[in-house]
């Protein structure tokens, strides 16, 4: 994820289970917990994203929020509006929410988790889609559940505030190593075994790696350096998803 949205080129992968609405409100729930803890100094102290602050992850968080709520209103009035008005105003947004005192963050970021989850409440037409920018390629509405959720999720654990990997929702983690690994499929070929099953990145061909559920899907993300995995670990990039 690291500077893009994991909406960037998605692709759903085969036969997953993917988080429903009730997954999404629960990691909100915990995330938002994690926020209203927040200082100042803690959120000025640098996340796993390099370059990033945790105040920037924060403010990155909710300004997602804001503008999937933002899309899904316009398909509710029928006046449609992208996620975000340029990539350049996406960023000079996160620039300027992630200097906001912790007292300011913290209400924004409640109010846009609000606005989302009465927009995420609503019906909508199976064939609705939104644009992630003006002109962008179109985007199935029925994926921004699954989306958001990743959103949520990955970003908690980026801000090394008492929540890692390892506290991610077993569902959860295994829904995001089988994605990962599906994503990462272009670029490697692997062989991942968890204590119970074994995953195969590309067509497995490659080395086995070993570790927790967990710790493999953290890895494939792009974060960390394989700590709790065992194996010859090749280097990644950035995590994106795969189109």
């Amino acid at each position: 994820m690291g500077f893009n949205d994991s909406m960037t080129g998605n692709v759903p992968a085969p036969q997953l289970s993917e988080p429903d609405l009730t997954a999404v409100h629960d990691a909100t729930t915990r995330y938002l917990q994690t926020v209203d803890a927040s200082t100042d100094s803690l959120l000025r102290e640098p996340s796993v994203l390099p370059g990033w602050s945790r105040g920037h992850v924060v403010a990155h968080v909710a300004l997602n929020a804001l503008g999937f709520a933002r899309a899904l209103d316009g398909i509710t009035h029928d006046k449609p509006a992208p996620i975000y008005d340029s990539q350049e105003r996406r960023d000079a947004d996160i620039e300027e929410y992630a200097g906001f005192p912790a007292d300011r963050l913290r209400e924004v970021s409640f109010d846009a988790c609000g606005r989302l989850k009465a927009a995420f409440e609503r019906e909508y037409a199976a064939d609705a889609t939104i644009h992630r920018t003006p002109g962008g390629p179109e985007w199935p509405v029925s994926e921004l559940i699954s989306t958001r959720c990743r959103e949520v999720e990955i970003h908690h654990a980026d801000l090394l505030l008492d929540y890692g990997p390892g506290d991610w929702p077993e569902q959860f983690a295994e829904y995001l190593l089988e994605l990962a690994a599906y994503d990462r499929g272009d670029e490697h070929n692997l062989q991942l075994r968890t204590p119970a099953a074994k995953v195969a990145v590309g067509d497995g061909s490659g080395p086995e790696i070993t570790g927790s559920v967990a710790d493999l899907a953290w890895w494939l993300l792009g974060r960390g350096t394989g700590d709790g995995l065992s194996g010859e670990l090749p280097e990644l990039g950035p995590w994106h998803r795969r189109r």
